[in-house]
């Protein structure tokens, strides 16, 4: 009857989000409560800001330290119901395990000639240097991906391709000499900058391009050489004229010695 699968972790050092699961044998309506306490605290607190889904009870609760506190208190966790036939559980837990970045915002992206500038906002919870990050890249034109390490909200990438697009995603991880947690935050949104060269496009436009002009310069040839014959018609020869002329008298000539 005992809750079961309890994990918790504790978000970017303001609040504590923990969830199990209810035990096997526990009824339906089983009114599973948290509490906590650490050493500091005069007496133990109860989480009030519940939720459920799919089967896996979620329980909120704020949680801070007094700044001269070095190293953190253990955190003791008690999850029970006010039924006697639900067992109760007991966790101790060293916080600094269970830290968890929050995601990196206002992630920026900047380009200069061959160069791209990365910028992102940096965590006010966190102490100053406690904090490192990944950013990972890759040209839209490839599978690969690359990651580098930073030690600041900041970094650049040079000698990329200008003709590409490039697409990026930071998160953060807790520095080993301030934390002992192995959590990192989740990814940034993506964000890119460039745009993807079409090779099919540039195909098109290389077929497209001398077509159009060939048809168009044929059309307009052919437009002008009958404007010519509008505007300049034809001058008749005169000797096609005469020829004429004297084939007709002639012709009449001999019809009238006939008569």
């Amino acid at each position: 009857t005992a809750a079961v699968d309890l994990s918790c972790v504790w978000q970017n050092l303001e609040y504590m989000v923990c969830r199990w699961r209810p035990g096997e044998n526990a009824s339906s309506d089983t009114n599973y409560t948290l509490f906590y306490w650490f050493d500091g605290l005069k007496n133990h607190k109860k989480c009030n800001n519940y939720s459920m889904h799919q089967g896996v009870f979620v329980c909120v609760f704020n949680l801070s330290f007094p700044k001269v506190t070095n190293p953190y208190p253990t955190i003791r966790i008690l999850i029970r119901d006010d039924s006697e036939e639900i067992r109760p559980v007991c966790a101790s837990e060293n916080p600094t395990t269970l830290v968890k970045p929050a995601t990196p915002r206002r992630v920026t992206l900047s380009k200069i000639n061959d160069e791209i500038y990365v910028e992102w906002s940096e965590s006010d919870t966190f102490p100053e240097n406690c904090l490192f990050y990944e950013v990972e890249y890759h040209n839209g034109d490839l599978d690969t991906t690359q990651m580098i390490k930073v030690e600041n909200n900041y970094t650049s990438i040079p000698s990329v391709d200008p003709n590409s697009r490039y697409i990026f995603k930071v998160r953060a991880k807790p520095k080993p000499e301030c934390y002992s947690s192995k959590l990192c935050s989740d990814w940034s949104e993506e964000k890119s900058i460039g745009e993807k060269t079409d090779s099919m496009f540039h195909f098109v436009l290389i077929i497209i391009i001398p077509l159009t002009v060939a048809v168009s310069t044929i059309i307009l040839l052919v437009y002008l050489k009958r404007l010519k014959i509008l505007i300049l018609p034809p001058i008749p020869d005169p000797r096609e004229i005469l020829k004429r002329m004297f084939g007709e008298q002639n012709e009449d000539s001999q019809v009238s010695k006939k008569l």
